[in-house]
């Protein structure tokens, strides 16, 4: 992977009856992403459920996602435990994945003096491209554009940042900073609705949660923003925008799952302490989804 850019979907992780990890649901799924053209898939992330993923399953759903996926494929293999984390980004260069997903330590909130070791351990630990994950609504915790900044110009292989921070003068900050110093450093949207203000700052894609479902609009509209085609990018993105609100009817990934199944892919289970999709937001979503011929 020479560097991320396009439409990746946030894999969500199928679950059965049983609540086992669905394996043949999961390569059902990235087959249907790869056909509709996406640019990498991106599973074990925060819409993959990977907080509530056991160790062995974690290591299995990026082994199969690897095994299936025509496409690069992005682990996440953050942790708020340091040595944890090595270990998943160890195993996922080994597992033959294309570069991994960092997430910022949840729930520790360390100061920077720790956040930056943290990184420096997993980055000096691997060869792998490593990619930051800023989301401070999930994690208590905000990466500043300069942390960002010193941690890509100290450790070679941290080569972007997922950014959800919301903020979009700090993407700028962060894009105009690497640019000042001449870094190989790529920021992507981590929120659908913000992936046309981050790539109009210089942002190179996106890291989402819709193109689960609607992988060949999301490529689409990443597509035409970077061949500097606003109109389009625009229109698309208009189109799409019932279908980014219905994603987060309740936490992220209980719509996107429960849309999953009623398009017929997999079960829409997601595992406590997330809860089911209310039957008022179900229905919501079921509309929207047929507004777009989903279902």
């Amino acid at each position: 992977m020479q560097s991320i850019e396009g439409a990746y979907p946030a894999l969500i992780t199928p679950f059965t009856r049983d609540n086992e990890v669905d394996e043949a649901g999961l390569r059902r799924l990235v087959e249907y992403m790869v056909e509709g053209g996406v640019a990498g898939i991106v599973p074990c992330g925060t819409t993959g459920e990977s907080a509530t993923l056991s160790r062995e399953e974690h290591i299995r759903v990026i082994d199969v996602v690897v095994d299936c996926s025509k496409v690069p494929v992005i682990a996440g293999t953050g942790s708020n435990n340091t040595t944890e984390a090595v270990e998943f980004t160890r195993h996922a260069e080994d597992a033959g994945v294309d570069g991994c997903l960092l997430i910022t330590p949840y729930y520790n909130k360390p100061n920077v003096r720790g956040l930056k070791e943290h990184f420096k351990q997993i980055g000096e630990s691997v060869d792998l491209p490593l990619i930051l994950y800023n989301i401070a609504s999930r994690t208590g915790l905000n990466m500043t554009a300069d942390t960002m900044i010193e941690l890509a110009s100290e450790v070679g292989n941290i080569k972007g940042v997922k950014e959800a921070s919301g903020d979009l003068k700090q993407v700028g900050a962060v894009i105009r900073k690497a640019k000042e110093r001449d870094l190989d450093f790529t920021v992507v949207a981590g929120d659908d609705f913000l992936t046309l203000p981050i790539m109009s700052l210089g942002g190179k894609g996106v890291i989402s949660v819709a193109a689960n479902i609607a992988p060949r609009e999301m490529s689409d509209m990443v597509a035409a923003m970077s061949k500097g085609d606003l109109e389009n990018a625009k229109e698309i993105n208009i189109k799409l925008f019932p279908l980014f609100e219905a994603m987060f009817l309740e936490t992220n990934p209980i719509p996107v799952k429960k849309a999953a199944e009623l398009m017929g892919f997999v079960s829409g289970n997601v595992r406590l302490p997330l809860g089911a999709l209310s039957a008022a937001n179900e229905e919501k979503l079921r509309r929207v989804l047929a507004g777009f011929g989903m279902v």
